[in-house]
């Protein structure tokens, strides 16, 4: 039922995601009920469509069908009071969403690398005044900074989700993932066959396992410069 779970607003999205089996964890439900994908992008008309949507910079967000999955994959790895990072961040919307999931004690953390994003991100987090205290506290933090690279200072996490297709999983986000966490990274070329791909750390032995549980299309994880090159392609 992917591309087909569209509502009028939040929660009528919400509603369509469960009721199409995308959404049937009860902690993801709840969290996506309390973060307004509307916030977060461009055109407020097209917000509740199931569909990706560009928000500049070559950047887009998702989908929400695949942000449904990606939290379903990721939540039973989550536990309240857990630390999880979004490599990738751009409008700033799942890094809410695992803000909520990760609740009280908890702590997310975004890492984008395009300033302008990062600035407009924060804006929207602020929408909501509970995001807003959290960023205040460090709860909830955006940083401008090459997601390849992790975030080194809040490591580990107890989960990572990347929102943009790497060549491989880079070595620094399983580094920075803790012992029994999960990391869920679309990996594949810029131009060509990508696969969503789910790395699991051992909680014991730390060996990383990974599978692929789908074909996906994303825009690339790459650096900055080259991000700014496809941007200006997407202008011409």
């Amino acid at each position: 039922m992917a591309w087909r779970s569209h509502g009028s607003d939040n929660a009528s999205l919400v509603e369509a995601l469960r009721c199409n089996g995308l959404v049937t964890d009860a902690r993801v439900e709840a969290a996506l009920l309390k973060v307004d994908r509307g916030h977060f992008v461009r055109e407020s008309a097209e917000a509740y469509e199931d569909a990706p949507q560009t928000i500049g910079s070559a950047a887009t967000i998702s989908a929400p069908h695949m942000h449904a999955h990606c939290l379903e994959l990721l939540e039973p790895f989550l536990p309240a009071g857990g630390a999880a990072l979004d490599v990738g961040s751009g409008s700033g919307y799942l890094t809410a969403v695992l803000s909520r999931l990760a609740g009280p004690g908890g702590r997310a953390v975004g890492v984008e690398h395009v300033g302008g994003l990062v600035e407009w991100s924060k804006g929207n987090l602020r929408k909501d005044p509970e995001m807003a205290e959290r960023l205040k506290t460090g709860a909830l933090a955006v940083h401008e900074a090459d997601g390849r690279e992790g975030w080194v200072p809040g490591a580990p996490y107890d989960v990572i989700h990347v929102g943009a297709a790497a060549p491989a999983i880079p070595p620094a986000l399983v580094e920075q993932l803790k012992p029994g966490g999960r990391l869920v990274i679309p990996v594949g070329p810029e131009a060509g066959h990508q696969e969503m791909t789910v790395a699991t750390k051992d909680a014991v032995s730390g060996e990383v396992r990974s599978e692929v549980v789908m074909g996906v299309r994303y825009v690339p994880l790459t650096d900055h410069a080259h991000q700014m090159q496809l941007a200006r392609g997407d202008r011409a």
